[in-house]
Parts: structure tokens; C-alpha cells; sequence
């Protein structure tokens, strides 16, 4: 710490006049400034020249160069009448670093010194630092490091320069040893122990319960405490006193809370008082007691709540909304009167968007229930926030009312968004065991050109696939919301090599798309496509002879070829149900689909296919970073009508399989389900069936998939990743069946007995676990997972490590 001196010398003085005398200044000297410049110093002081100055106007001399935080020690002399200043200045900070924290990022502590004036460049106050350790360390022992201890190192350099460094000894966090309650009879320790988020004993299993000891924490867990206590009818429960006492070597806490409970109060009618703005009955209608209940705290806030709502969506923004009781110690009745003031009704000015450096404001504009220059209506700006955040683009939406000043009923809605990468773009090229090497190539942008619409350009190529397609939606055609798109694509696929029965499908065709939004959550679309197949090599086997001979009778499949041509045109319709609070990694809320496609009469192969999908996110904190994910799909298909006699059956290219990302990871692509069985004796020219049965799938008509995910935060990441990574556990199950497939008990010298089986039996689940992790990168959506089969069959093929771009879950 900088020592302040005064020294008044009196050189040379030859008159008879009192040394203590004041003087008159003829001149003033300023000796040892280096940085600090002449004018800034004389400007600062007190005193000019021809001013009369004695030992008063010295002190305000040194106070004021002092106070300028320029100097750490400072002199005034005189010499006859020429006042003379020696100053030393305080050194310029060179540089600041710190060391040893980890509770505190670097970012955190810099952030905290600029506010005290402490940076590089700056003259280097040591009086501040000390209070600055004190407050560090005053932070360390609010989190229950009471061993901590922060000391600012300052080094000297050359040309009145330092270095400033804190060093950090954060130590361990102490630990709670025991909670102890007195005064409690209504409830036991355990009980109230159990209220709190601050736990002695902490069992290995419960990851999470705090052992540690935060002040901040256990501030919240007596407000919880009183809460258990106000919801179960003891409105005169107090906490009396909170000891907190340290073991001698800092690393324990023991803390002891009086309590005193008071009795259980009933509830004896209910009033409202002030301005009701004719909605009594309404507010009557919310009342969520009787008389003679007993009195609940989180009921009485619930219907606070449910007031203040109704006021909001009414146009009062900010309504004050108090209960008050009267107590009847004798009978422990308690009267309660609502007393509301809706204050102004405001109207909104402006709707502002913050954050969209892409998206286009129209984009977000119409996606409002709020209205401009209509007064403020909270269920509509709240709707406006949660259709945001489902389109998709953003990683985050927040919402602010702000009064316009100067007026006390008119305020602008504020939306902040953070944009979120809403598409990818992709090349590669890879090798698979399977596919051998593939190239791919691709543009999907969900957000093109911040204009909402969807756009996908993508080719790809491999051992076994050779597809391009283009698909664009605009989801405002209309002002009124009703979508329209389509899709043109032209694919080659070699189903043998991709570990399905062998054929080869050349196909192409088109498809519009228009869809209608029914109310906030609920969305109709209609389309139209026609599809062109193209399928050689084909090798008929027992579970597609039906659809081959009936193909056959309508002249659409060459036996000696082995190839089919078909043309089918198709209609089709979907509701989707979306409520998830976010369409960019959900933690709450349920999303539904369910589609129904059937081809026209016309058609080559009259079929139909319906599908049912659902998600529902359940969070288990507050916070939502635990949460459950439930994933379902339900799908089935036909054929209809018969040809030549011949019902027509449900094509075997339409099938469904499981397997891989999107149905059963730790399982191999589309390996998981019926498997190819075929009849040698028929082949033959014999009568009796001679069943030989493969390991190439074939997939069926029928399908149930369920998945159990449980979200849990992505440990060992930064906060600024925090919001574009996610982690989950998993357990998969999944079933295909063929509703068709007429099983015969095998023979002893059946070939390939191990992979038969009821193929029509829908109970042939398989099951995996395992681990995932989702990243939404620069280039687009990442998922890696983990993953071992639980329950297998044989021939299905087990896949332990997946990757995948440009999909989520």
C-alpha cells in the first residue's frame, strides 16, 4: 500500500517571517513524471501560481494527485516562494494472468477487474487489490471452499511496469456431515432432508444429490422447506435460526436449523377485492379449494397465477395480484382476500426482432399471433415465442415486453433469437465393408436464403445405391399458411449388396405436396406422386411368388426376364400434431404424425400404407437437462382388390425393415426381420415344398419400433456447446412381420433352419442399448452412437459404432 507523506521544508530562509507563515506562489516544479503528462497534473491540482498556500493547501495538494489514481506517493516541498512537488507514479499494468482457478473462468475474473478498473495499460492501483482478493475468496467460501485463498503476485519490469498475476489455491469443496432439525414434530428429518437439495450421506447411486456445501443452495432449500410446510396447512411455520458450523480442518459442515411448525389452518371462504374488470366469475372459477380445506401455499400461488394470466391475455401486462389472509387463532381458520389491481392496459407499438442475421424478419413476423397497435395479449406473444422456436432455425428464443417511455399504456415486443445452422452441406467420400467406396454430395437448407423455405439438392453413389434428388416446400404459399412442394428424384438400387434379397430397382418419379395448418398445433397435407419401378434380377422366393404371379397374370412381370415394370400413382394424407417446445433439440412437449398413402385405380400394383409416429420429451428437472425421450412408429401395408382372380398383395419393395439409425442401432441396416426362405421343390417341378432358408433379409408389411432415451447433460463441455451437443441412453426394441407368410414347421433336413422362423408373428422383438451423441456442427447435424444388440436372431447382423450426417433423432 502506497504511503502518502507530506514534507514542507523550508530552504534558504533568511527573513525573520514564521517558518509556518503561508506564502504567496511565484513558480511550481514537478519532479518524476514519466507517464502522467504536465498539463493533466496542474489541471488536477488545487493551487495555481500567485495563490497564497500554508500546510492546509498542501494536504488538498497530495489528496488531489492521490485521488487521481495516478500516483502512489507523493511530496510537496518549498524553496523561498517556488512550490516544489516530487511524485513517484504508479506503475502501468503490462499484463494480467491468473492461475490455479477452475471454479472461475478467466473470462469471469477479467470481466470482474474491468469493472474495478483494473486492466493492462491502466496505472496499477494496489489498494484495490486487496479488497479484490477479498471478494474472490468471500466467493470460494460461499460455494463451501473454505480452504480457498487468492493472492494478486505484482512483479516489477523495466520503465515503471508490472506484471499482475492471481494465484489461485481453490482447495476441495467442504462437505455436508450431518442437517439437524429442532423444533420439528409434525415431520420427521428425514422428511424435511428429503425437501432439500443439500444432502449428508449422499448414496453413490443418486448422481443427483449435492454433497457440497453452497450458501446460495441452502438459501433455496429453507424457502423449499417452508413451501413443504405452507402446502400442507402450517401458514405460521418459521425458521427461527440457520447455524452453520465448520469442522476445524474446513473440509466439513455441520448445519442445524429451528424450526417452529405452529398448527394446520383451514380455509373459511375466499374474497376478491379491487378492480375485477367484470371478470368475478371467472376468477371464482379458479378457485381451486372449498371451505374446510385445508390450506395450501402452492394452490393459492396457482390461482395468483391463473389471475394474473387471464389479466395479461387481457391486455394487463403488469397486474399486482396479492392474497392476504386473516387468521382466526382460536378455530385455525384463515379467510383469504385476493386483492388485484390490473393496472394499465397496454397496447403494443412495435414488434421488433433481435438475433437474425439470416432469417428474414418476414419469416419470423408471420409466424405472430400478436398484433400491432392491439392491446398486449400474453397467450398470443408466449404463441409467437413457441412457433419460433419450432420452425427450427434457432437454437434459442427469448421474448421482452418493454414500456415505451413517455407513455404509460404502449409497449414493444421484443424478440431475441440465436440463429441455429438450419442446413448442411456435405461431401465425402468413404469406405464401407458393405458398401465399398461411396460419394455423396449434398445441399439442405431448411432456411434457404432466410426466406423459410426448404430446399434439398442431393446425389449420391456407392455399391449398392445411385440416387439425385430435389424436394423444395414453401410453407407460406399463401398468407394463410397453406404449404406447398415437391420432390423429383431418380434412384438405382442393388438390394443385394446392401444385405437385402437380391434384385436391382431402377426407379424415378414425382411428387406435390400441399399442406393445412388446422390451429396452432395441428397440420393437414394432401399430395399427389407417381413413381416409376424398374426391377430386374429378381430371384422369386416363397414370400413374394403371390405378388409375382399376380404381377405376372397382368402382364407387368417377365418370368424368363426376371424384370418388372410398374407405374403406380398414389394419393396420400398426414396429420401432424407438433407441440414441442422447440423444433432445435426439444426437452419437453409431444410430436405426432400419421400418414396414409393408397395407390389409384390405374396403378400397376393397387396397395396402401399407413403409419403412425410419435415422440413425447418428459423433463425430469426444472432445468430440462434430464429428460425422457418416448419414440414410437406403428406401420402397415396391403394390397387391395384382386387381378385375374388373384388378390393383390402388398409389393415387396414397399417393405419395411429394421435395423440402423432411424429403427434399431447396434443392428446392421435393414438386417433385422424376416429373412428370404425358398421353395427348391417347387423349383424343381415337385409337389411337396422343399424349404431353404437364408440370411438375406426381406423385410414385411408390419412394423412396431419403441425407444427409451434418457437426455442427460454432455459432461466435460463448454457452456458455448453446451446448447449444440446432446447425449442420451438408450434401449431400442423393434419388430417386422409379414402378415402374409404362411409358416410350416421345418423339416430335420431343412437347409438354413437356423434363420427360419414365424415369420408372421409380431411378437419377434429385437432389443438394443447403448449410447448416443448428437451434434448440430457447421456443416450440419452429427450422430455418433454406441450400441450392443440385447436380443438377437440369427442372420441378423450386429453394427456396434454408427455415424450418420444430416439426421437427428
Amino acid at each position: 500500500m502506497a504511503i502518502k507523506r507530506i514534507w514542507i521544508l523550508a530552504l534558504l530562509i533568511v527573513s525573520s517571517v514564521a517558518h509556518a507563515d503561508a506564502f504567496k506562489v511565484s513558480d511550481i516544479k514537478i519532479e518524476g513524471l514519466q507517464r502522467v503528462a504536465l498539463g493533466a497534473v496542474l489541471l488536477k491540482m488545487p493551487v495555481r501560481v500567485g495563490d497564497s498556500v500554508d500546510e492546509q493547501d498542501a494536504s488538498a495538494i497530495i489528496n488531489a494527485l492521490y485521488s487521481s489514481g495516478n500516483f502512489e506517493d507523493v511530496k510537496v516541498y518549498r524553496d523561498g516562494t517556488v512550490l516544489l512537488l516530487k511524485v513517484k507514479e504508479r506503475p502501468t499494468i503490462a499484463d494480467i494472468s491468473f492461475s490455479g482457478n477452475k471454479a472461475i473462468k478467466d473470462e469471469q475474473l477479467q470481466q470482474n477487474l474491468d469493472a474495478s478498473g483494473i486492466r493492462v495499460g491502466e496505472a496499477l492501483d494496489r489498494t484495490k487489490l486487496s479488497t479484490i482478493e477479498k471478494g474472490l475468496e468471500d466467493f470460494y467460501y460461499s460455494v463451501g471452499k473454505y480452504n480457498a485463498t487468492v493472492k494478486a503476485v505484482v512483479t516489477p519490469l523495466p520503465r515503471n511496469r508490472s506484471d499482475l498475476k492471481f494465484v489461485f489455491t481453490e482447495g476441495v469443496s467442504a462437505k455436508i456431515q450431518q442437517i439437524n432439525f429442532i423444533g420439528n414434530k409434525v415431520f420427521t428429518d428425514d422428511q424435511l432432508e428429503s425437501r432439500f437439495d443439500l444432502n449428508a450421506d449422499v448414496p453413490w447411486w443418486n448422481f443427483l444429490a449435492d454433497g457440497k456445501y453452497q450458501k446460495q443452495v441452502l438459501a433455496g432449500d429453507i424457502e423449499n422447506l417452508k413451501t413443504y410446510y405452507f402446502d400442507r396447512g402450517y401458514l405460521k411455520f418459521r425458521v427461527t435460526s440457520t447455524q452453520v458450523s465448520i469442522s476445524p480442518d474446513k473440509k466439513g459442515v455441520y448445519i442445524t436449523l429451528n424450526v417452529t411448525e405452529g398448527e394446520p389452518y383451514i380455509i373459511k371462504g375466499v374474497k376478491f377485492r379491487g378492480d375485477l374488470i367484470g371478470k368475478k366469475d371467472d376468477f371464482k372459477a379458479m378457485i381451486p379449494f372449498e371451505d374446510g380445506d385445508t390450506y395450501n401455499g402452492s394452490l393459492v400461488t396457482n390461482l395468483e397465477d391463473g389471475i394474473k394470466k387471464t389479466l395479461g391475455e387481457s391486455g394487463y401486462a403488469y397486474p399486482k395480484v396479492q392474497t392476504i389472509p386473516e387468521f382466526n387463532d382460536k378455530t385455525k381458520e384463515v379467510s383469504l382476500t385476493v386483492q388485484i389491481d390490473p393496472g394499465s392496459r397496454m397496447y403494443v407499438r412495435d414488434i421488433r426482432f433481435t438475433g437474425n442475421t439470416i432469417t428474414k424478419d418476414e419469416v419470423l413476423r408471420r409466424e405472430m399471433r400478436q398484433m400491432e397497435s392491439s392491446w398486449l395479449n400474453s397467450k398470443s406473444v408466449d404463441t409467437g415465442k413457441a412457433r419460433l422456436n419450432r420452425l427450427g432455425f434457432f437454437e434459442k428464443v427469448d421474448v421482452q415486453t418493454q414500456r415505451v417511455p413517455g407513455t404509460d399504456d404502449q409497449v414493444d415486443v421484443v424478440y431475441k433469437v440465436k440463429e441455429a445452422n438450419s442446413g448442411s452441406m456435405n461431401f465425402g467420400i468413404g469406405y464401407g465393408t458393405e458398401s465399398g467406396v461411396s460419394f455423396q454430395v449434398g445441399l439442405q437448407q431448411d432456411n434457404f436464403l432466410g426466406t423459410g423455405n426448404k430446399i434439398g439438392i442431393n446425389a449420391m453413389t456407392n455399391d449398392y445405391q445411385k440416387n439425385i434428388s430435389l424436394d423444395y416446400r414453401d410453407p407460406f404459399w399463401t398468407l394463410d399458411g397453406v404449404s406447398f412442394g415437391g420432390k423429383i428424384f431418380y434412384n438405382e438400387f442393388e438390394a443385394s449388396e446392401a444385405g437385402i434379397v437380391d434384385y436391382t430397382n431402377e426407379s424415378y418419379g414425382t411428387s406435390l405436396t400441399w399442406g393445412f395448418p388446422m390451429d396452432e398445433l395441428n397440420f393437414i397435407e394432401l399430395g399427389v406422386g407417381y413413381t416409376h419401378n424398374k426391377i430386374s434380377n429378381l430371384d422369386p422366393y416363397v414370400q413374394n411368388e403371390g405378388f409375382l404371379t399376380t404381377q405376372e397374370a397382368a402382364g407387368n412381370y417377365d418370368q424368363e426376364s426376371g424384370e418388372l415394370n410398374v407405374n403406380d400413382y398414389d394419393i396420400n394424407i398426414s396429420w401432424t400434431r407438433n407441440n414441442l417446445n422447440k423444433g432445435y433439440f426439444p426437452t419437453a412437449g409431444n410430436h405426432q404424425r400419421a400418414f396414409f398413402k393408397i395407390t389409384t385405380p390405374g396403378s400397376d400394383v393397387p396397395y396402401y400404407k399407413v403409419q403412425y409416429d410419435a415422440k413425447q420429451y418428459i423433463p425430469l428437472t426444472k432445468k430440462q437437462d434430464f429428460t425422457v425421450l418416448l419414440r414410437g412408429r406403428l406401420g402397415y401395408g396391403n394390397g387391395y382388390g384382386s387381378e385375374n382372380g388373384n388378390d393383390n398383395v402388398f409389393p415387396f419393395y414397399e417393405n419395411y425393415y429394421s435395423g440402423g439409425f432411424s429403427t434399431l442401432r447396434g443392428f446392421g441396416s435393414n438386417s433385422a426381420g424376416p429373412k428370404a426362405v425358398y421353395d427348391e421343390g417347387g423349383s424343381t417341378g415337385g409337389n411337396n415344398p422343399n424349404y431353404v432358408a437364408t440370411d438375406n433379409s426381406v423385410g414385411g408389411n408390419a412394423t412396431m419400433v419403441a425407444s427409451v432415451e434418457l437426455i442427460v447433460p454432455t459432461p466435460f463441455v463448454s457452456e458455448e456447446l453446451e446448447n449444440s451437443l446432446r447425449t442420451s441412453i438408450f434401449v431400442d426394441a423393434a419388430s417386422v412381420w409379414d402378415t402374409q407368410f404362411n409358416y410350416l414347421e421345418p423339416g430335420n433336413n431343412m437347409a438354413g433352419k437356423k434363420y427360419y422362423y414365424d415369420y408372421s408373428d409380431p411378437w419377434n422383438f429385437r432389443y438394443s442399448a447403448g449410447v448416443a451423441m448428437q451434434w448440430m456442427s457447421p456443416m450440419g447435424p452429427l450422430v455418433f452412437s454406441i450400441a450392443t444388440p440385447l436380443k438377437i436372431y440369427e442372420g441378423d447382423d450386429d453394427e456396434f459404432f454408427t455415424f450418420t450426417i444430416g439426421q437427428t433423432f
